[in-house]
């Protein structure tokens, strides 16, 4: 390194040494004709000063812009008592410039380097000049936790005896899942790859392959529509162990992110973390991942209206539905078009409005309140603790319908009383869950048969396992889902690894026909038939967690070189199309779609 120390790094200790520092320029300043610079690097800044009559470098300092690169040589002094500032951690010294280099004279960036300004620049344009994006302090702070991060799951795993083993990610197309990518090949004419979804079969074969622990940072492809939380590529933590049960896997794994928060942000989180099963997490939250950091529960009112004189709500009741509601508690003065909002979310899950009760001024204000008995007034008050200045939500269909309208609303109403300053959702207030007890199945209406509700691998719970034939909406699956504040950070399940029971699943529950699992699946029950041992993974999603980990709401920040929500890299203006050769030597042809 030509330099001798970083830009946050020199304190009253160094006064009178001399020191290279190299960077970019963050500002500079001509104070009565004795410039002031703020010499960047990763770590920090440095103020440099500069006489401009200096020899060695009174023609340089013209050129000097923001943004340029430069190194310096020169003398570490000790500011005077009035000019210390204390916002720097390098502001008790400055360096007297004796010689200076420029590397690079930077042009004007397009949009503000500094922290607090840039936030507010359209994304496009970040993502287009990313390099300068990232240049940013918070950015690089970012990357440097994602390090942190991954460094830290890397040696918890050495540590406990697991192997890194990567596994490919030219795989074959498989059923149940995301659309894939496909890679033509070219040694094989008409025939194509899928970029891996995940390593999920390949992670089992390791296990039957006797590896019995096995972690990789897995880069895995998915062909969605794009939103925050969703990219074309994504990195896993991926992990799979065999010989356990469930309870070895949320203690390796709760050691895990124990040492994941001490190492990145120096954080000791609590051990063990609760657990709930889905369907409580549903009835009490209205979500299979709750952010338990708030109350605003869900609560069940179908015992208070099975015979009211409401013919909306004892009418569900008596078809097998239920009725639910809860108190968003200081929210009555929701607007208009925030009341609309809520609407169309709960339409878009199925409900055919959003009934609602809203206190104010000492009254009750609401559309059904006519139909409403005073004995189940006076119910409501007190099951739903109904105060001034509270509005009241329900939803009355099907059990989980009702929960997941009831959830939407909650998340949302959180939302605007946050806005409000009316509750405080500490991104560092960490809470940590486990949710257990999934169904293994749910029944698809539209394609009238059953598909797994995690993935087609998992071992039903072992006492359910005879329901398989009776009832299969009925049977739990090893599943488990690790939530952090309203998010899914992992899953995971333990597999099935008895060949029998995977074809059963596959070919009478799942009712993939058995010419398609042998062509996608074949290989793996095979393997199964020459001693597959009991084995169980999990999958952490590492733009997730590290966007936590930086209080960030969306992963692309946490992303060195994202994609936008139409899958384009602007920077490198990708996907790009391929030439006429390109085409021929693959053996495909490129048919033209209307605009």
């Amino acid at each position: 390194m030509k330099k001798t120390h970083h830009c946050c790094q020199l304190c009253k200790a160094d006064v009178g040494s001399t020191v290279i520092l190299a960077g970019w320029i963050d500002t500079i300043r001509d104070h009565g004709g004795v410039f002031f610079i703020d010499l960047r690097d990763r770590e920090g800044v440095t103020q440099i000063v500069a006489d401009p009559a200096h020899e060695n470098y009174n023609s340089l300092l013209d050129q000097l812009k923001p943004e340029s690169v430069i190194e310096i040589s020169g003398k570490v002094e000790a500011r005077s008592a009035e000019n210390v500032n204390p916002n720097m951690v390098t502001g008790e010294i400055e360096v007297v410039v004796e010689t200076i280099k420029i590397h690079n004279i930077s042009q004007t960036p397009p949009f503000p380097m500094e922290d607090t300004k840039a936030e507010r620049v359209n994304e496009d344009l970040r993502l287009t000049y990313r390099y300068l994006d990232l240049r940013r302090p918070a950015m690089y702070k970012i990357l440097k936790t994602r390090h942190l991060a991954v460094t830290a799951t890397r040696n918890y795993l050495n540590e406990n005896g697991f192997l890194e083993i990567e596994t490919p990610s030219l795989f074959k197309s498989t059923p149940e899942g995301a659309r894939e990518f496909l890679v033509p090949s070219r040694l094989n004419p008409g025939h194509f790859y899928a970029l891996s979804q995940s390593p999920q079969q390949m992670k089992q074969m390791l296990m039957v392959a006797g590896v019995e622990r096995y972690y990789q940072v897995a880069r895995c492809f998915r062909d969605e529509d794009l939103r925050a939380d969703r990219q074309p590529e994504f990195t896993q933590i991926d992990i799979e162990m065999s010989f356990i049960d469930r309870e070895d896997m949320y203690a390796l794994i709760e050691g895990m992110l124990k040492r994941i928060w001490k190492d990145s942000l120096g954080v000791d989180i609590p051990t063990p973390f609760p657990r709930m099963p889905f369907v409580d997490a549903m009835n009490r939250f209205g979500v299979d991942k709750p952010d338990t950091r708030y109350g605003m529960e869900l609560q069940d009112l179908s015992d208070l209206f099975a015979t009211s004189s409401f013919k909306v709500f004892a009418g569900t009741i008596a078809q097998g539905g239920v009725v639910k509601a809860l108190n968003a508690k200081g929210l009555s003065d929701i607007t208009q078009g925030e009341m609309k909002s809520l609407e169309e979310a709960a339409k878009s899950l199925g409900a055919k409005g959003l009934a609602f009760i809203r206190v104010q001024n000492g009254e009750w204000k609401s559309p059904i309140l006519k139909f409403f008995s005073e004995e189940e007034k006076a119910a409501l008050k007190e099951l739903l603790n109904i105060e001034e200045g509270d509005m009241v939500f329900f939803a009355a269909t099907e059990w989980e319908r009702a929960c997941s309208i009831l959830g939407r609303v909650r998340t949302d109403c959180a939302a605007l009383l946050v806005k409000r300053e009316r509750m405080e959702l500490d991104p560092k207030q960490f809470n940590f869950l486990w949710v257990i007890d999934f169904p293994l199945m749910m029944f698809d209406e539209e394609e009238n048969r059953y598909v797994a509700s995690h993935h087609p691998f998992t071992s039903p719970v072992e006492e359910d396992v005879p329901l398989l034939e009776t009832d299969p909406k009925a049977v739990r699956g090893q599943h488990y889902d690790c939530v952090l504040n309203g998010w899914e950070i992992a899953g995971g399940s333990i597999r099935i690894h008895q060949p029998d029971l995977q074809k059963k699943v596959f070919e009478d529950i799942l009712k993939i026909p058995a010419d398609v699992v042998e062509s996608r699946f074949g290989y793996m029950l095979k393997a199964f038939k020459y001693g597959a041992p009991p084995h169980g993974g999990i999958a952490f999603g590492v733009e997730r967690l590290v966007s936590l980990l930086t209080g960030r709401s969306g992963i692309r920040d946490v992303i060195a070189f994202p994609k936008t929500q139409r899958g384009q890299c602007l920077m490198s203006e990708s996907p790009s199309k391929a030439t006429p050769d390109q085409l021929k030597n693959l053996h495909i042809a490129v048919v033209d779609q209307p605009e």
